[in-house]
C-alpha cells in the first residue's frame, strides 16, 4: 500500500515482486483492498494486459466505522513496517546526522483533553501533515527530501468493562 500512497501506480505483478508474493495472491489481495476503498484502477497502459492499480487518496486513515478485518490487517502491517524500519534505522543511525538522529523515535503519551481540545489538537496535525503532503509524492519532491515514515495513532483510551 505504502508504494501506491506514495503516488505511482503499480500492476500486480510489480507488487508481486516488492511484496515476495505471487502475482494472483497480489491480485486478490488488491481487489480486496478495492472492495474497503483502499486502492482503486489506475489508468490502462498501452499493452493492455496488465491493470495498474493506485492508491484511492492521499493519505490512509482507519476509522471507528471501518470493517474491522480490514482495520485489524491494516493496522497489523503498519505496526510491523514500524518494527522494521526502527530496526534498519538503529543500523545506520550512528552515521546519520545530528538532526536526523534528534528527529527520529517513538513516542507514546498519554493526553488529557477535552472534546473541544481533541477537535483542535486533530485538526492541526492534519494540517501540518497536508502541508508536507500537498505536492510530494515518489515521483515529485523537493531535491534533498528524504522519505520519512510518519505513523500516527489517535486512540481515546475506553473504560475497561
Amino acid at each position: 500500500m505504502d508504494e501506491l500512497y506514495q503516488g505511482v501506480e503499480r500492476t500486480a505483478s510489480e507488487l508481486a515482486v516488492l511484496t515476495g508474493l505471487s502475482p494472483s495472491a497480489m491480485s486478490y489481495h488488491l481487489r480486496a483492498l478495492a472492495r474497503w476503498g483502499v486502492v482503486e484502477p489506475g489508468e490502462a497502459r498501452a499493452d493492455g494486459r496488465e491493470r495498474p492499480w493506485r492508491a484511492a487518496g492521499r493519505s490512509l486513515s482507519l476509522v471507528s466505522d471501518a470493517d474491522t478485518a480490514a482495520a485489524d490487517v491494516v493496522a497489523a502491517g503498519y505496526l510491523q513496517q514500524l518494527r522494521d524500519e526502527l530496526r534498519r534505522w538503529a543500523l545506520v543511525e550512528r552515521d546519520e546526522s545530528a538532526t536526523w538522529r534528534d528527529a527520529a523515535g517513538v513516542s507514546r503519551p498519554y493526553l488529557w483533553l477535552t472534546e473541544d481540545e481533541l477537535v483542535t489538537f486533530t485538526t492541526e496535525l492534519r494540517a501540518l501533515f497536508d502541508k508536507y503532503l500537498a505536492d510530494r509524492n515518489a515521483a515529485d519532491h523537493p531535491p534533498g527530501t528524504r522519505r520519512v515514515l510518519c505513523l500516527l495513532a489517535i486512540v481515546p483510551q475506553a473504560a475497561e468493562p
